[in-house]
């Protein structure tokens, strides 16, 4: 019999274990008790017929020396075989005995056989190789080869007694004996598939949940690179983006003597660079903006306002940026301001970079179940059906706008709208619900190709 996998369940394993060592321990005081009777009887027949001649006695003991050399390589062979077996299923052997298993029992039939041919004592053994057949061949090839072994063992008994036919005790005893041994077969091998079988579904079970801690783990990794894609846009880039810009204009001021107002944009450049900063610790530990935790969502916009117009100003630009509050301020989920407030930012920056625009207009409004969030230029415009540098990204880096925009407001079940023509300004509008669910008719996102 094979012995229990170290993965079958523990019950299993338990009574399998048992059930094995039972049989092995069996099949080695069964051959052990047919020795000793087999020598106990040759003796007692010795001392009988101390008047039988030299040569008959040799012969005796002759027979005797070879029953006792094919009890041990009957016992050899049984222990090979499951030595073998053992480790090879205990992963300490890389030889597979399965394939030679039918011809094992083969030898181990055909020794015993021999052993019962020459006499009865070994009928008893025939008990344990019934589990052995049972286990090793089909179980139609095994009934028939447990019949067969049967009648051997009742034919042994019936020419070892003597009488002119066997007797019912004679012929009953092996036949209960076959059919327990082949019950107690059959439920040990159904036992053993039982167990196989949770065995493989235990090792189904732990390689999908490795592979969904896998699918999980890069999941999280895929969401915080976008996380950190999208606040590294929003601010780093956005920011860093104004100070080139700042810094090309002071060194301008500097190179025509306008120290005034080269210093004025330093500190601007200084100012800028200080709130980057402030947006990266933040970010890096997941935190709320640093312009929600000082302040409010309308104050944070109406302060963006300023700024914007601000760095244009730095540029030699007259940007004017207004921040218009409609309805009742409610109090928002962080998530919800968050978007808002990158959602500025972004189109203000686009506004800044690319629009040339004289105006814009921040609206934030509360209606109720949603809040929405308008920016206005009136400047240039662009063709909404071409890609823009937001669709996609660009090789450098930039031009991610529109997709964390869009991915931002999705994860909120909002809408992110785009109205623009060229020469006629932009518009960007973004509603997000406040109920918790998607609003009603609204899709989910918006059309490609919005930003500038």
């Amino acid at each position: 019999m094979p012995a229990a996998d170290p993965q079958t369940t523990p019950s299993g394993a338990a009574i399998l274990r048992f059930l094995r060592v039972t049989l092995h321990v069996g099949f080695a005081m069964l051959l052990l008790v047919a020795i000793l009777r087999l020598h106990v009887a040759d003796g007692a027949d010795g001392a009988a017929d101390a008047g039988t001649p030299a040569g008959a006695q040799r012969l005796a003991w002759s027979a005797l020396a070879l029953a006792l050399a094919l009890a041990l390589a009957l016992a050899a062979a049984y222990l090979a075989g499951t030595v073998l077996e053992k480790r090879y299923a205990a992963g300490r052997s890389s030889f597979n005995p399965h394939p030679y298993a039918a011809p094992w029992l083969g030898l181990v039939t055909a020794l015993w056989g021999v052993l019962l041919a020459g006499s009865a004592e070994f009928s008893w053994v025939a008990f344990p190789l019934f589990f052995l057949h049972l286990h090793v061949l089909p179980r139609r090839i095994a009934l028939l080869t447990i019949a067969a072994m049967t009648a051997a063992v009742v034919a042994s008994q019936w020419v070892a007694s003597g009488l002119p036919s066997p007797t019912v005790p004679m012929v009953l005893g092996p036949v209960l004996g076959a059919g327990f041994a082949v019950a107690t077969g059959l439920a040990y091998r159904a036992l053993y598939q039982e167990s196989e079988a949770q065995r493989l579904a235990a090792d189904e079970l732990r390689r999908t949940r490795a592979e969904l801690a896998r699918t999980q783990h890069e999941a999280g990794v895929a969401a915080e690179r976008e996380r950190l894609a999208r606040e590294i846009h929003d601010t780093l880039a956005q920011g860093l983006s104004s100070i080139v810009l700042v810094a090309r204009a002071a060194e301008k001021s500097l190179a025509t003597g306008d120290l005034a107002t080269a210093a004025e944009r330093f500190a601007l450049v200084q100012q800028t660079a200080s709130d980057n900063l402030a947006e990266a610790r933040s970010f890096v530990r997941g935190l709320t903006p640093p312009r929600l935790h000082e302040s409010s969502l309308p104050e944070s916009l109406q302060r963006l306002c300023g700024e914007t117009e601000t760095l244009a100003a730095a540029r030699g630009e007259g940007l004017r940026c207004r921040f218009e509050l409609v309805g009742d301020p409610a109090e928002l989920p962080p998530q919800c301001s968050v978007t808002l407030l990158r959602a500025a930012q972004a189109s203000l920056a686009n506004v800044r970079l690319h629009a040339k625009a004289s105006t814009a207009v921040v609206t934030l409004a509360f209606l109720g179940d949603e809040v929405t969030l308008d920016v206005y230029d009136d400047g240039t415009g662009f063709v909404p059906e071409a890609p823009g540098p937001g669709v996609a990204g660009r090789a450098d880096g930039s031009g991610f706008g529109l997709r964390s925009l869009a991915a931002r407001v999705a994860e909120l079940d909002g809408s992110l709208e785009v109205e623009t023509a060229p020469g006629e300004g932009t518009v960007v509008a973004l509603r997000l619900p406040l109920t918790g669910g998607p609003l009603p008719g609204q899709p989910t996102s918006g059309p490609a190709g919005e930003l500038h």
